[in-house]
């Protein structure tokens, strides 16, 4: 398959690289130092037992990307209005486009500027993966998982041609028969995460060992779960008791990439994550103080975009 990477970081990355080595044609959108790198020595993998080096085609070159059968889009959630032009240009060329952003946004993000509803399949990662150097990503967690599906439900030879590409990169793939509850079980997990380590400017470990920590991340949990189930999500009774334990049984010092974010100091992912639960709460009557908490603190200390 012919695949175009608009976000050659972490997950775009890490995944072009695979589906490279596993002989698919990749074309990678990056720029700078990185473009230079992966085109002078190609793209460096490193992960859990094992580094190597994939050689994808990479360009800074919009035009050079198409024509593909699936545009991946992964960029940072801030970059998505910069770089929907291409991503509606590589769909009108007959790509389909997968968003693999955090949040539950990127579907309306796109549709919005002009992309075809019907060449988006929503889509999540759950990985831990960074761009670590010019032509370097590595990947830190055991887990590597990719989900998509029809935006609106049930079975997709579309989506399970691409499933089964990317599942020859060693990820688990699959395609969701309710890729909204998915990407709302994982928006539930990371949104919780974000606000409590980025209130706290710790690891999830120091959080939950806090006094009330445990009770913030409950609280933070059910704030998103409620807007979920009054926005029509079909999350099922007692998800967020589900996930709670996959959040107490992290790694200590793990930190979620909007803390990282927060400590560099640049751009970051509020508005897709606390941001959005805040106005989704104002949207459909449903309280959200913890997130509220979020918004306001991360606004006051957050450079301008």
């Amino acid at each position: 398959m012919r695949f175009a990477i608009v976000g050659a970081g972490g997950i775009g990355g890490y995944f072009g690289a695979g589906l490279a080595r596993a002989g698919h044609d990749v074309r990678l959108l990056a720029r700078g130092e990185h473009l230079a790198a992966i085109r002078s020595r190609g793209l460096e993998v490193r992960e859990p037992g094992e580094t190597w080096t994939a050689k994808p085609f990479a360009t800074d070159d919009p035009a050079r990307l198409g024509p593909a059968d699936t545009a991946i889009v992964s960029v940072k959630s801030y970059s998505l209005r910069e770089v929907s032009p291409i991503v509606r240009e590589l769909a009108e060329g007959g790509a389909l486009v997968v968003p693999l952003l955090n949040g539950v946004t990127a579907f309306d993000e796109l549709v919005s500027a002009g992309v075809p509803r019907d060449r988006i399949l929503p889509g999540l990662a759950v990985i831990s993966v960074e761009k670590s150097g010019p032509g370097a990503v590595t990947r830190r967690s055991e887990f590597r998982s990719i989900v998509l599906g029809e935006p609106g439900g049930g079975p997709s030879e579309r989506a399970g041609r691409i499933a089964a590409a990317i599942a020859e990169t060693g990820a688990d793939a699959k395609v969701s028969p309710d890729i909204g509850v998915d990407l709302w079980r994982k928006f539930l997990f990371l949104s919780t995460i974000a606000a409590a380590c980025g209130l706290a400017r710790a690891p999830i470990g120091a959080v939950r060992e806090a006094v009330h920590g445990r009770l913030l991340l409950e609280r933070a949990l059910s704030e998103t779960a409620a807007i979920a189930r009054r926005r029509g999500i079909a999350l099922p009774e007692g998800e967020e008791a589900r996930v709670l334990p996959g959040i107490l049984a992290l790694a200590g010092g793990l930190k979620p990439s909007f803390l990282l974010d927060l400590e560099r100091g640049g751009p970051n992912e509020l508005d897709v994550l606390s941001g959005a639960i805040a106005r989704f709460g104002r949207e459909c009557g449903v309280e959200t103080p913890v997130h509220d908490a979020a918004v306001a603190a991360f606004s006051a200390a957050r450079p301008p975009l």
